[in-house]
């Protein structure tokens, strides 16, 4: 089994289309303004957006995208003016991490992990 593609709901999915191609997502599919899809420059998962009335309540949805140069991502994307809730930072669970939100307020983790992600020193076997 492989996780390949994940949707989102969007208030805006125009908006949002901007926000992802600035992270560096590719457009493949447009059907604006009801549903977009994207594919990460790496690996062969898909993103996808569709348009809703309302969004999900609660603490909604925390996206994460890893990339081993995170430090030079986020800065390319200050240069952007993406706004981040924090700066990269080394976390205790051995991974480095930068916070924001897309348009619609869902979380956005910029992240890089390394072997860590799937086999950190406290994996069970």
């Amino acid at each position: 089994m492989n996780l390949n593609q994940i949707t989102i709901p969007s208030l805006d999915v125009k908006k949002a289309v901007e926000f992802y191609k600035t992270l560096g997502l590719l457009l493949i599919v447009d059907a604006s303004p009801r549903y977009v899809r994207f594919e990460c420059p790496d690996g062969d998962a898909t993103f996808s957006i569709h348009q809703v009335d309302k969004l999900p309540n609660e603490t909604g949805i925390s996206i994460y995208f890893e990339d081993e140069n995170l430090d030079d991502w986020v800065s390319s994307l200050l240069k952007k003016d993406i706004t981040f809730k924090q700066l990269p930072e080394d976390k205790m669970w051995l991974w480095r991490e930068a916070h924001l939100q897309d348009p619609d307020g869902n979380n956005i983790i910029l992240y890089h992990a390394g072997k860590n992600r799937k086999n950190p020193p406290w994996r069970i076997d």
